[in-house]
């Protein structure tokens, strides 16, 4: 039973320091004027097919692509998809994956660098 407590207890210590360092760690926001665009790519046929990526200094990136479905149709519109990331001011970073079609706007999946629920944290905090 002994080391399971010791391993229980170096489990604790272990999150616990993880929530001290993102905590204590610097915050880093770019001003706007001074974020730079590293990468811009766009394509556009004119009939409702396109692409397009930008990427900026400050982390932050989106892309995307559309296809024109059901062409010459009542129903014709054009299906989206794409994903974008961005690193928020306590330095996580973020990405989110989605599309947009005949359903509707979808998100496929929320993917954070910092996994651990508020609750968990709130709950390490006391």
């Amino acid at each position: 039973m002994k080391s399971v407590g010791t391993l229980v207890l170096c489990a604790f210590v272990a999150a616990a320091t993880v929530v001290v360092n993102t905590l204590a760690a610097p915050k880093i926001v770019q001003k706007a004027e001074d974020v730079k665009l590293l990468r811009y790519e766009s394509n556009n046929d004119g009939l409702g097919n396109y692409n397009f990526v930008y990427e900026q200094s400050d982390s932050s990136s989106r892309t995307e692509e559309g296809k024109l479905r059901n062409a010459g149709t009542d129903n014709e519109f054009v299906a989206v998809q794409g994903s974008y990331s961005w690193t928020d001011p306590d330095g996580v970073y973020h990405a989110v994956d989605y599309i947009a079609d005949e359903n509707g706007y979808q998100i496929l999946e929320v993917k954070p660098e910092f996994g651990a629920p508020a609750a968990v944290v709130a709950s390490l905090l006391g």
